[in-house]
């Protein structure tokens, strides 16, 4: 072998010698040549040698080019161009991946003077070349060296350049002029002369977001593009000079005098007479301007996320979405979709209106029915008590913008921008509109298969496009507690397994001591976990999660499908304070609804092509065991109780929902997240309420809990979705009771309050004050000044201390009595 590599370096190194010993000898005959003729003779040889080598250099080159430009299938594929769509399972669609508003038409259907104005103006010998007219190039080269720059571009290369703008480049260079020449002799070696046309006039750009003359035929003169006349024609293929520029609706001028050259340029093809030119030169532009609408199916937060994804199908399948007229079939419920769309906006609005009186002034009316707010909502002056109550939270608000970054890294001084900022009306309007703004995350699993059925990221998509199913990682409440009693029943608890309603010292990982309490105090009597689950209470749950361990709790979490979010192994997480999605949340409570069966959330069934040959399809995923069947349905069995008797009442008392339904509400310290979650067999649903700043919070205890504000949503799209046949109102879990026991409650609701595990000989937080209870709203009057403010927070400061101060003394004084009199009736549980 190594005599081999010997033998191949002595005849490289004998090639290599060969190729310089003949390069020597060329060189001493050039040379030699040379300095036998005149110095003139020289100087034309020297230029005549060069210019060959560089005419090599660019043969080589464009050589190199042809096999990277778009090819015959490329052209094809473009020429035949459609969108693709994305379409809900029952074939609505809901998206599109359109370039801007565009409708191809035959060239059949484009008017005659559109064609001539279009030949005669920018290209006269179109139907002779092939491709690259060279008489016109070379004039255009010459013009350009004279300091007067010309395009010399056919309608075949400007087709090109239509068709392919990423792949030829948008750079004034050589080299985007040679991939475009090549180009263009391609798709004349692919097309006839009229398919030309037509894709061209398919494809240019006319502005606003309009491609194609049909399309600007609408827009510009509000016909089609067979009915244009002369004027019409001229006007619009002046425009592709500069669409900007000539443009007749900001331009008439221009417009008019480029207008004119057209119909010059009809004149010497000898298409209209000089008497007709000077007739047509004379009259006015007629522009009927109509803005074209968006087309239907834009994207919402459930497309914008599948977007993403199939962008990467796309790309790893090598399909374009925006060429191939795809078909994307996706697992959303055009109707359900629509309630849950409805039950966002209608609730939302009830709640912002909740928001906005209750925070307009000193006292909380403490009504129970959002009709009462939205009556009063046109007369108050929204979060007005709120900014005048919270004055450092608003020169916060303030200081995290960036119109403030922006003027300090500026040079200008902290103070000055805070007090310049502060001083203008609009800035602080439209930052209080946005911090004061609730919303919303809503979103339905099919149990069975894991398919989104309904998705809806905020109130409007529009106005806030953060995603607040998928993105928002929030703390969930007590929806999380349902896997700490999972987790239970998973090690074999019963759910009459009994505990002690009472505070519990619980020493964390790092010695710090917690106490979890109830802000409605503790009974000291025994009670079951199933109604520890039912009222929601802590001292319950936290004394569950030590008999479990939080490596179980967390592992079962996971299991059922919070696996995205990173879970905080700390006591406090058994009452949800570790941040998680809502998607998350929803998708853990169908595996249990599913009997305890894990699937991964489901969002496209299957991609077709435009002539509907299946090209992909997306298999359900297999079902994994997250936790036993048993298990599963004792849990769904407990969480019944929380609609029947417990925090979640409001779905039979108020909504009149009758059906087998299980679920859970959240809520989360001082009001901050309201969480509500309901499993049906053939459907959960789930929504988070709340601020997207968490310094801001429904006021009211009542107001800010899940079961009085989540609630409202899932149990209006939960009625909706009954009511049109959507699901089975006679699908039952197993072991569940006789439809003719299914109570309809008339007890009073369960108040559940938002709960933390707190520190040993910390106070709790205070809550906001309560006010008196007033039977009409008005309108607090503006603050004087910045004293008068300090002094009222003084003074409600004291009064919450108070209120504290006695609340607890009461329930030291009751708590002595039961222990005295064990035999008196229990008190309704509260959390």
């Amino acid at each position: 072998m190594n005599e081999f590599w010997k033998r191949l370096q002595v005849r490289l190194l004998k090639a290599f010698d060969g190729a310089r010993g003949l390069a020597q000898l060329r060189y001493a005959h050039a040379r030699h040549t040379l300095s036998r003729q005149p110095p003139w003779a020289r100087v034309v040889l020297v230029a005549l040698w060069a210019l060959l080598a560089l005419l090599v250099l660019l043969l080589v080159y464009v050589l190199i080019l042809i096999p990277v430009t778009p090819g015959i299938r490329d052209l094809k594929q473009a020429r035949a161009a459609r969108a693709s769509v994305m379409v809900s399972a029952d074939g609505r669609e809901l998206a599109s991946f359109d370039q801007g508003l565009q409708e191809r038409v035959k060239l059949a259907q484009i008017s005659p003077n559109v064609i001539n104005a279009l030949i005669d103006t920018e290209d006269k010998r179109f139907r002779d070349h092939h491709g690259i007219d060279f008489k016109r190039t070379a004039g255009a080269i010459v013009y350009s060296l004279r300091g007067d720059a010309q395009g010399g571009s056919t309608i075949t290369q400007q087709l090109a350049r239509n068709m392919f703008p990423e792949e030829i480049g948008r750079s004034r260079n050589l080299n985007r002029k040679l991939k475009e020449l090549i180009t263009a002799l391609k798709i004349e070696a692919t097309y006839s002369k009229d398919e030309i046309l037509e894709a061209y006039l398919n494809t240019v750009p006319f502005l606003y977001n309009t491609f194609g003359i049909e399309m600007a035929a609408r827009t510009y003169f509000d016909k089609n593009a067979a009915q244009l006349d002369i004027l019409e024609s001229a006007t619009l293929v002046g425009m592709l000079k500069g669409t900007n520029y000539y443009n007749p609706v900001t331009n008439p001028q221009r417009s008019v005098e480029r207008r004119n050259v057209v119909l010059g340029q009809m004149v010497k093809a000898g298409h209209i007479t000089e008497a007709r030119f000077r007739q047509l030169a004379r009259r006015p532009l007629r522009v009927h301007f109509s803005r074209q609408a968006e087309r239907p199916g834009t994207d919402s937060h459930f497309t914008a996320y599948v977007r993403k994804w199939l962008i990467d199908w796309a790309d790893e399948n090598d399909y374009n979405l925006q060429l191939d007229g795809l078909v994307v079939h996706t697992t959303l419920d055009f109707a359900l979709q629509q309630a849950a769309v409805s039950a966002v906006e209608r609730q939302a609005n009830a709640l912002q209106a909740v928001a906005d009186v209750e925070w307009s002034q000193a006292g909380v009316s403490g009504a129970t029915n959002v009709g009462a707010y939205t009556a009063v909502r046109a007369s108050v002056r929204p979060f007005q008590y709120f900014w005048q109550s919270h004055p450092a939270l608003g020169d916060a608000f303030v200081r995290e913008t960036g119109e403030y970054r922006k003027a300090v890294e500026g040079g200008e001084g902290a103070a000055a921008a805070l007090a310049r900022l502060k001083g203008d009306r609009a800035f602080i309007a439209s930052l209080h509109a946005v911090k004061s703004r609730l919303e919303a995350g809503f979103v339905a699993l099919d149990p069975a298969s894991g398919a989104v059925r309904a998705w809806v990221g905020s109130r409007d998509f529009q106005r806030d496009q953060f995603d607040h199913v998928v993105k928002a990682a929030r703390q969930p409440g007590s929806t999380f507690k349902p896997i700490v009693y999972g987790a239970a029943l998973e090690k074999g608890l019963l759910p009459d397994h009994p505990y002690r309603d009472a505070v519990t010292n619980i020493k964390a990982g790092d010695g710090t001591i917690w106490r979890p309490t109830d802000m409605s105090g503790t009974t000291g009597n025994t009670m079951t976990m199933r109604d520890g689950l039912v009222f929601s209470k802590n001292t319950i749950t936290a004394q569950v999660m030590q008999d479990v361990g939080l490596p179980g709790i967390v592992s079962l979490a996971k299991a059922l499908g919070v696996n995205q979010s990173k879970l905080q192994a700390v006591p406090s997480l058994a009452l949800g304070t570790s941040p998680v999605t809502l998607l998350e949340m929803v998708n853990a409570y169908a595996t249990i609804a599913a009997q305890g069966e894990y699937r991964k959330p489901m969002f496209v069934t299957h991609i077709t092509d435009r002539d509907g040959k299946e090209v992909a399809r997306f298999a359900v995923t297999a079902p994994v065991r997250a936790m036993s069947q048993a298990g599963a349905v004792t849990l769904i069995d407990m969480l019944r109780g929380v609609v029947n008797r417990g925090t979640g009442t409001a779905i039979r008392n108020r909504f009149g929902i009758l059906a087998d339904v299980a679920g859970k509400t959240g809520t989360t310290q001082n009001n901050t997240d309201g969480w509500f979650i309901l499993m049906h067999p053939n459907l959960v649903a789930g929504a988070w309420v709340g601020f997207n700043d968490n310094r801001v919070a429904m006021r009211s205890s009542y107001w800010g809990q899940g079961g009085h504000n989540a609630l409202l949503l899932v149990g209006d799209f939960f009625k909706n979705a009954l009511d049109a046949g959507k699901i089975d109102a006679a699908a039952q879990f197993p072991n569940a009771p006789p439809r003719s026991a299914t109570p309809r409650p008339e007890v009073e609701e369960v108040m559940e309050e938002g709960g933390d595990m707190q520190q040993d000989g910390v106070a709790p937080a205070p809550e906001m004050p309560a006010g008196p209870v007033i039977d009409e709203f008005e309108p607090v009057p503006e603050r004087r000044d910045d004293r008068a403010v300090r002094e009222r927070d003084a003074e409600v400061d004291r009064q919450i201390r108070e209120e504290r101060q006695q609340q607890y003394e009461r329930q030291q004084i009751e708590r002595q009595f039961r222990q005295d009199a064990p035999q008196q009736a229990q008190p309704e549980p509260n959390n």
